[in-house]
């Protein structure tokens, strides 16, 4: 499951994505618009500038904005650096691989193979869709099942 960091992160690069080319964004119509505490959105942008997604300029006529073309930023790419990873269980991580504690030995782990191709099929997905790609709404009313 996303944390709520990661989901905010997700809607402000959308919410700067949109805006790509426009000009510095405020901090304050960002968290406005994409329902996002503006003390969090800061820690949020933050991150992102440190990992080299955004720039900002402070100032009267500051703000944020992207530092890569929307075209180059994949929704892969934003969870890992939000979340570390796209895995559900550690062992099943390409990048921050940890055994898990308590499990039985990995080659064993039936659990652990499932969790690999889940892993490896939402990366394919989550790597090929980019912030600069539309995304069809679903209606609110669509029902969903867990």
């Amino acid at each position: 499951m996303l944390s709520q960091k990661t989901r905010y992160a997700i809607r402000a690069m959308q919410d700067l994505a949109d805006r790509y080319g426009q000009g510095p964004v405020q901090l304050a119509e960002i968290a406005e618009r994409q329902n996002i505490p503006p003390k969090f959105l800061t820690v949020i942008l933050s991150e992102l500038t440190r990992f080299g997604l955004v720039d900002s300029q402070r100032g009267r006529d500051g703000g944020y904005w992207l530092a890569i073309a929307p075209v180059d930023i994949s929704y892969g790419d934003l969870i890992r650096i939000m979340r570390g990873s796209l895995a559900l269980v550690p062992c099943a991580s390409r990048f921050a691989h940890e055994k898990c504690k308590n499990c039985v030995a990995e080659g064993d782990c039936r659990t652990r193979a499932l969790m690999l191709e889940v892993r490896d099929r939402t990366a394919e997905l989550l790597d090929a869709v980019k912030l600069s790609d539309p995304i069809a709404l679903v209606p609110a009313d669509h029902e969903t099942s867990e």
